[in-house]
């Protein structure tokens, strides 16, 4: 048995709370917001974030972050990607150098353009770091179905560590080298996803949504490899893996966001009625300023990147990417003949 803290208690870290409860792991989840604390203790039900699902009393669910930090072998970092440099600088003196800290987060940072990976180096660099991602709602694993995903860290004991720890008859994890990857997929990921949904909002099928898709894994890969990531990582779990989910499902806030967005509604508006963070949309800045950074082309992202930040009509910019000049479908591919 591990004792597992959960630093964020939406419905990724209430899930993940349920999970490894079931594996038999003593879990506490910190949530700041007191009043959110002391209803899902009476009633044991994130009704924010997870409603209908049911808190087991031996889940600890607290506002006290030294409690859930303290005597912990892993921290499970679980706040919203705009969140964790601050989470950290205000927690790191609490946090000891022996303690795995996994990221369950999907986006890059605005500010920087880093990873979550290399917040965290910042600022505890002596403690291990591995990173959980894939194609997995809150909602479904919350509900033991069936869900696979990836662990990723530079060092293999870290997450095959990880991996005994979460794996169980529904969640069942791999391990991955490829921190860079891993990461880059989860948050990109996140930026076609709005894609898609605008796509949908618009009223446009299934062949737009599949070319929005199969063009966006190449643009993720595009970007990941000048990175340093490892290709075949776009082709797994934590890149078309996440990508098809993600793109195709209501549980989906980043598709939901997209949808309503591409029926013409503003974006606060947007925000408000998806209810919880819609990390693609801070991440698509990121990911389009990344492109300018590495003379990486990326097409899709510059056209959602121009709609969310610049007011560009949704419809002209599909236009736009039907009526691009002409090319190959596999560039590198064609260059070598």
């Amino acid at each position: 048995m591990a004792n597992i803290g959960i630093i964020g208690g939406g419905s990724w870290g209430t899930a993940l709370g349920l999970l490894l409860n079931s594996n038999n792991h003593k879990v506490d989840i910190w949530i700041r917001d007191n009043n959110q604390v002391e209803e899902i203790k009476k009633i044991r039900e994130n009704k924010r974030y997870l409603p209908e699902v049911c808190i087991p009393e031996e889940i600890e669910v607290t506002s006290d972050i030294e409690k859930v930090i303290f005597n912990k072998e892993i921290l499970v970092i679980a706040v919203p990607t705009h969140a964790v440099r601050q989470t950290l600088n205000d927690y790191k003196e609490l946090i000891s150098k022996e303690q795995i800290l996994l990221n369950v987060a999907k986006g890059i940072e605005n500010d920087t353009l880093y990873r979550i990976s290399q917040i965290v180096h910042e600022i505890l660099p002596n403690n291990s770091y591995a990173v959980l991602s894939g194609p997995s709602h809150a909602e479904e694993v919350a509900r033991n179905i069936p869900t696979t995903v990836v662990v990723a860290s530079e060092v293999m004991e870290v997450a095959e560590y990880i991996q005994d720890v979460f794996m169980g008859p529904y969640f069942r994890v791999y391990t991955n080298p490829d921190v860079i990857g891993v990461e880059l997929g989860g948050a990109l990921k996140n930026v076609i996803a709005l894609g898609a949904g605008i796509s949908d909002g618009l009223g446009y099928g299934d062949n737009t949504k599949a070319a929005i898709m199969t063009r966006g894994i190449i643009e993720i890969s595009r970007l990941g490899q000048k990175m340093g990531a490892n290709k075949n990582t776009f082709a797994g779990l934590t890149g078309i893996g996440d990508l098809i989910v993600t793109c195709t499902s209501m549980h989906s806030r980043n598709r939901r966001a997209g949808i309503l967005i591409g029926q013409g509604e503003d974006l606060d508006k947007v925000v408000q009625k998806v209810g919880m963070v819609v990390e693609g949309i801070k991440t698509t800045k990121s990911a389009y300023e990344l492109s300018m950074k590495y003379n990486v082309n990326m097409p899709i992202t510059k056209e959602i990147y121009e709609v969310l930040y610049e007011g560009k009509d949704v419809k002209n910019s599909v236009f736009n990417l039907m009526l691009r000049d002409k090319k190959h479908e596999l560039e590198d591919i064609v260059k070598e003949y």
